[in-house]
C-alpha cells in the first residue's frame, strides 16, 4: 500500500510539475510573439537615436525625468508604429518566407480590430507623455515618427512605388528631431544634419535587405527596388547612395562636431562603403546580409561617437 502511495504520489509530482512548466513555456512563447508583434529591437534603435538628436543639440542640459518619458515615448509610438504595419500586411507576410512566421501570418495571434483600438491607444498615449513632460513640437516628431511608418510607408507607398522607404526613411529623421526639439525647439545645424543621415541612411540600409530577399518580395508583389530594376543594378544603386550617406556623415564635423564624431563617422563610413562595394561587385544573397550588418554597425558606431563626442565636449 505504501509503494502504491508513493508512486501515485510521484505520478501527481510529475504530473503538476510538467503542467507547471507547460504552462510557463507557453507564458515565455505568448511572451516573444507579442514582444515580436512591437518589432522592439527596431524601436530600441529609433530610441537610440531620439537620445542622440538630445545629446548633440548644444547647451541639452541633463536631461532627467522629461528626457526619460521622452525615450519610453519614442520606444512606445515606434512599437506601436510596428504592430500596425504587421496587423495590415498579414496577408503579404505569409507570401514570404521571411515574415511568414510572424504572429498574424500564422493565426498565433488573432487578426481583430481589437489590436488596432491597442495600436490607437499606445501611440496617443506616447504622444501625450511626450507632450506633458517636453514640449508640442517633440511630441509632433514623435507622433509623426510613427505615422510616416504605419501610414505614409506601410499603407500608401509600399506596394505602389519603389521609392516607399525613400520617402519612408523619414520617420527615423523624426525620431532625432524629437530629442533635439525636447532639448531646444530650435534645432541647430547639428540635429538637423543628424536627422538628415538618418534619412539617407535608411534607403540603403532596407535595399540590403531587399536584395538579400528579392525572390520573396517578388512573390508578394511588393516593389521593392531590386524587384523593380534587379539586383545588380539594386546593388550599384545601394554604392551610390552609400556613398552619398558617408559625405553627409562628416558634415557635422563643420558645424561644431569634434574629432571623437569625426572619427566615428569615417571609420564606420569607410567600413560600410567597403561593403556596399564588395555588394556593388557580386551581388548575392551573401553579401547583401553582410552589407546589411555593416550598415547597422555604421550606424551604432556613428551614434556612439556622436554621443560621446557630444558628452566630453
Amino acid at each position: 500500500t505504501r509503494l502504491v502511495s508513493d508512486w501515485s504520489s510521484d505520478v501527481c509530482s510529475s504530473d503538476l510539475n510538467m503542467d507547471t512548466t507547460l504552462r510557463t513555456n507557453d507564458t515565455a512563447q505568448l511572451a516573444r510573439t507579442i514582444l515580436g508583434l512591437f518589432k522592439l529591437r527596431i524601436g530600441f534603435v529609433i530610441m537610440i537615436t531620439a537620445l542622440a538628436g538630445f545629446v548633440v543639440t548644444p547647451d541639452a542640459g541633463p536631461g532627467g525625468i522629461p528626457l526619460a518619458v521622452l525615450a519610453l515615448a519614442v520606444l512606445i509610438a515606434s512599437a506601436s508604429a510596428g504592430a500596425f504595419n504587421q496587423y495590415v500586411e498579414y496577408d503579404t507576410d505569409r507570401l514570404m518566407l521571411r515574415t511568414r512566421g510572424r504572429a498574424f501570418a500564422t493565426g498565433e495571434l488573432r487578426h481583430a480590430p481589437v489590436w488596432l483600438a491597442l495600436i490607437g491607444i499606445l501611440l496617443a498615449g506616447s504622444v501625450a507623455a511626450a507632450w506633458y513632460a517636453t514640449n508640442p513640437l517633440a511630441a509632433l516628431y514623435v507622433f509623426l515618427g510613427a505615422f510616416f511608418y504605419a501610414v505614409v510607408y506601410t499603407v500608401w507607398l509600399k506596394r505602389r512605388t519603389w521609392l516607399n522607404i525613400v520617402v519612408g526613411g523619414l520617420a527615423g529623421s523624426f525620431s532625432v528631431l524629437a530629442g533635439a526639439a525636447a532639448a531646444n525647439p530650435q534645432l541647430g545645424a547639428v540635429p538637423l544634419l543628424l536627422a538628415l543621415v538618418l534619412f539617407l541612411w535608411t534607403p540603403p540600409h532596407f535595399w540590403r535587405l531587399a536584395i538579400a530577399n528579392s525572390p520573396d518580395y517578388a512573390a508578394a508583389g511588393v516593389p521593392m527596388l531590386p524587384v523593380v530594376v534587379g539586383n545588380a543594378r539594386a546593388a550599384q544603386i545601394v554604392f551610390a547612395s552609400t556613398v552619398a550617406l558617408v559625405g553627409v556623415s562628416l558634415l557635422p564635423v563643420f558645424f561644431g562636431a569634434g574629432l571623437i564624431y569625426f572619427a566615428g563617422a569615417l571609420t564606420g563610413g569607410a567600413y560600410f562603403v567597403r561593403n556596399a562595394w564588395q555588394l556593388a561587385r557580386a551581388p548575392s544573397r551573401k553579401t547583401a546580409m553582410s552589407s546589411f550588418h555593416a550598415s547597422l554597425a555604421q550606424l551604432s558606431l556613428l551614434l556612439l561617437a556622436a554621443m560621446i563626442d557630444a558628452l566630453l565636449f
